[in-house]
């Protein structure tokens, strides 16, 4: 395994880093930084927001060979020291970008200021289910996934409130690299941590999806009361009608629990 490489687009305007708290945020399988867009407007007043692509996916590279989750964590620091050489952010993820935000939070955690793991857990799905996915994908494409992403990904009605933006998304998956794809869903597969969550000492917030199959409110539960055992700081909150996506589903919502995580944070001070 090696590490991947990463990129990111900027959602806050363009201006010197440093000024203001920097928020690093991650997306989802087989979606895109047009995940975050909405939130991450939301958010750039106050924060300078760089959102990240998984390998294959939105403007990075395809992987040449597999990788773990714990090597996208390590590839998301590497990012930042790209652009910020040395500083220490906030995470936020979704699905397999909360899980990269925990491995931030058990190998990195001195990078991390505070950590927000949405619609995600220390374990996602079984071996089995995922190894399936990876060889359908490599064999078929992408979009055999489209379908039911649709189902897994949106609460219920909103790709009819909102069929230009779901539209959107789902093209994102639909253009993904199908061995990228297979890459993500073998490091899901290898991906436990539930032992290791009483190492996280950052602030943490567990945001969950109501109507979520992928990772129910009692995985939010798991990861915060992992984290409180060890005696880190942490809580769990669900938010009602939403699926997989909450910041694309819920961006107002997102930003309210993220804008409060970071104020607090930031008002303790950046010393551990």
């Amino acid at each position: 395994m090696a590490r991947p490489t990463v990129k990111a687009v900027l959602l806050s305007p363009p201006r010197p880093l440093g000024d203001k708290p920097l928020v690093v945020v991650g997306p989802s399988l087989g979606t895109s930084t047009f995940l975050w867009t909405q939130a991450g407007g939301l958010l750039a007043d106050d924060v300078d927001v760089v959102a990240w692509d998984l390998p294959g996916h939105g403007i990075s590279p395809a992987a040449a060979e597999p990788f773990s989750v714990a090597e996208l964590a390590d590839a998301v620091v590497e990012l930042v020291d790209s652009i910020a050489p040395g500083a220490r952010f906030h995470y936020a993820g979704v699905s397999l970008g909360g899980a990269t935000g925990l491995q931030l939070g058990i190998k990195h955690g001195e990078r991390l200021k505070s950590l927000s793991v949405q619609c995600s857990g220390a374990k996602l799905g079984t071996p089995e289910g995922w190894l399936e996915r990876a060889e359908t994908v490599r064999a078929q494409g992408t979009p055999v996934m489209i379908q039911g992403s649709a189902q897994r990904w949106f609460g219920p009605g909103f790709m009819e409130r909102e069929p230009e933006r779901s539209s959107r998304l789902l093209h994102a998956l639909r253009d993904a690299d199908r061995f990228s794809y297979a890459f993500c869903c073998e490091a899901l597969a290898d991906f436990d941590v539930r032992a290791e969550l009483g190492s996280i000492r950052v602030p943490t917030q567990a945001v969950a999806g109501a109507e979520d199959t992928v990772a129910p409110p009692s995985f939010a539960e798991e990861v915060a009361a992992g984290i409180t055992a060890g005696g880190g700081t942490a809580s769990a909150v669900t938010l009602g009608g939403v699926a997989h996506l909450a910041p694309f589903e819920a961006p107002a919502h997102v930003t309210e629990l993220l804008r409060s995580l970071i104020t607090w944070t930031e008002s303790r001070g950046t010393e551990k």
